[in-house]
């Protein structure tokens, strides 16, 4: 067993290690953005909250849209079946292209709806116009996605995370500059966030597509590709794939910025302190995210393969990997948390409010790794539906409501929707597990059925 747990760490580690890189990079370019705009005021970065608590809705949405091209592929690569591949290429570019634009279509028109959501007047005012424009990257990074999914899917992790990172480091620079206003340029605020975060994935979608197109690695996918005679077949297994998917995302992202909004109705300081605690603990949701992509392809590949108990062990390496890490972000948060908030704001009582956040993030690392990874697997066994029935309850039915309760029946205020995430995902993790346990233990003894 101990040799079995050693293949499966090695070969998962080199496929996940890049993807935790790139995830951490996305992630990062939010974090990037409220340390930085937090340094020109409380009011600035709870506008960024309120926008990003929206905008992430959308974005999740796009992102699990893309997520079905990654266990077709995995599947297809393990049947080397090349003409489909380039069916799955070319169809994943037109799904994700058309979804982008709906999405942000969707944003601009609704946009003047943030008036209703009952937040103090000067963060709606701070947060339209920096939704407006984080609104026009969602184009070029579904067009990211599309091709950064398609490479994964074969195995190509490392090219991700290194166009990641340049994206990461050009938003960085960019924050700075136009937000501070440097070298000349007048100072932006919260905007110059906004502007920074469109350029640097405009330049990703570029380095992306640049890379599956001209390297040689890829060039027998192209052979046969032409735009047009597009498949319907195809666009419903992909719509049939990818809209579960989406709303996997989006029962739980909406349960954290349903979260940000009842923590908004309680004011301007307790929802910057749950902006800082939420900004940590996804940063450690990315890592297992990216362990989670691993899964997917492992899955994937090694079910084109027919190889279920190979499939099984890989994935359950995921969750002891998965599990080891959030055990360490527990730590890390509960014993530094009044220190990890002082790297973004310097108001005391925003510190302090966000150190309690944490203690709560801290107990929940574990069930959100299980239920990421578990999701990610079930992924690969192109298993959609009834993980996302799942994620339904857990997050809405028993998760928000749980927070309203504790928060504002209770008088628990932040802590108290706090406690309904905590409920939400653990509920999640268990489910979750469970499903994949039951599926895979049926392929392996040959028997049919859920």
């Amino acid at each position: 067993m101990i040799t079995d747990f050693r293949k499966h760490f090695h070969k998962n580690l080199s496929l996940a290690y890049p993807v935790m890189l790139s995830h951490l990079g996305q992630v990062t370019v939010h974090v990037a953005d409220s340390m930085m705009v937090g340094r020109i005021g409380k009011e600035p970065l709870a506008g960024s909250s309120f926008a990003n608590s929206i905008f992430v809705i959308f974005l999740v949405m796009g992102i699990g849209m893309s997520y079905a091209i990654t266990p077709q592929t995995a599947q297809a690569d393990g049947e080397k079946n090349i003409p489909k591949l380039t069916e799955i290429l070319k169809h994943g570019i037109l799904i994700n292209t058309l979804f982008g634009v709906l999405l942000a279509v969707i944003i601009l028109s609704g946009k003047n709806l943030l008036w209703f959501f009952n937040q103090p007047e000067i963060v709606v005012e701070l947060a339209l116009p920096y939704l407006v424009i984080i609104t026009y990257s969602l184009l070029p990074f579904m067009l990211y996605q599309a091709f950064r999914q398609f490479a994964e899917g074969l195995g190509f992790t490392k090219q991700a995370m290194y166009i990641t990172i340049a994206g990461n480091i050009l938003n960085i620079i960019l924050n700075y500059i136009l937000i501070f206003g440097k070298l000349g340029f007048e100072p932006m605020g919260l905007l110059g966030a906004g502007v920074a975060t469109l350029i640097s994935r405009i330049v990703m979608a570029l380095l992306m597509i640049s890379f599956v197109y001209f390297n040689h690695r890829f060039t027998q996918y192209w052979y046969a590709f032409k735009y047009g005679n597009f498949s319907w077949t195809l666009i419903k297994v992909n719509l049939n794939l990818g809209f579960p998917m989406a709303f996997q995302f989006i029962f739980e992202v909406s349960t954290f910025s349903l979260a940000a909004i009842m923590i908004g109705w309680m004011g301007t300081t307790q929802l910057a302190a749950h902006q800082i605690a939420i900004n940590m603990a996804s940063i450690s949701y990315m890592i297992s995210l990216g362990i989670a992509a691993a899964a997917t392809i492992r899955v994937g590949n090694q079910l084109g393969q027919k190889d279920y108990k190979t499939m099984r062990n890989a994935a359950m390496t995921c969750f002891i990997m998965a599990i080891g890490f959030m055990s360490f972000t527990a730590i890390v948060f509960i014993l530094g948390r009044y220190f990890l908030p002082t790297l973004y704001i310097e108001d005391t009582y925003v510190i302090h409010q966000a150190a309690i956040l944490l203690i709560i993030a801290g107990l929940f690392q574990l069930s959100d790794g299980v239920q990421v990874i578990a999701l990610g697997a079930l992924r690969g066994m192109s298993d959609v539906k009834i993980p996302t029935l799942i994620t339904l309850v857990a997050y809405w039915i028993i998760g928000l409501p749980l927070g309203y309760l504790f928060g504002f029946t209770l008088n628990q205020g932040a802590l108290g929707v706090w406690y309904g995430l905590l409920a939400g995902l653990t509920i999640a993790a268990v489910l979750l597990f469970i499903r994949f346990n039951n599926l895979s233990r049926n392929l392996i003894s040959g028997q049919p059925g859920d």
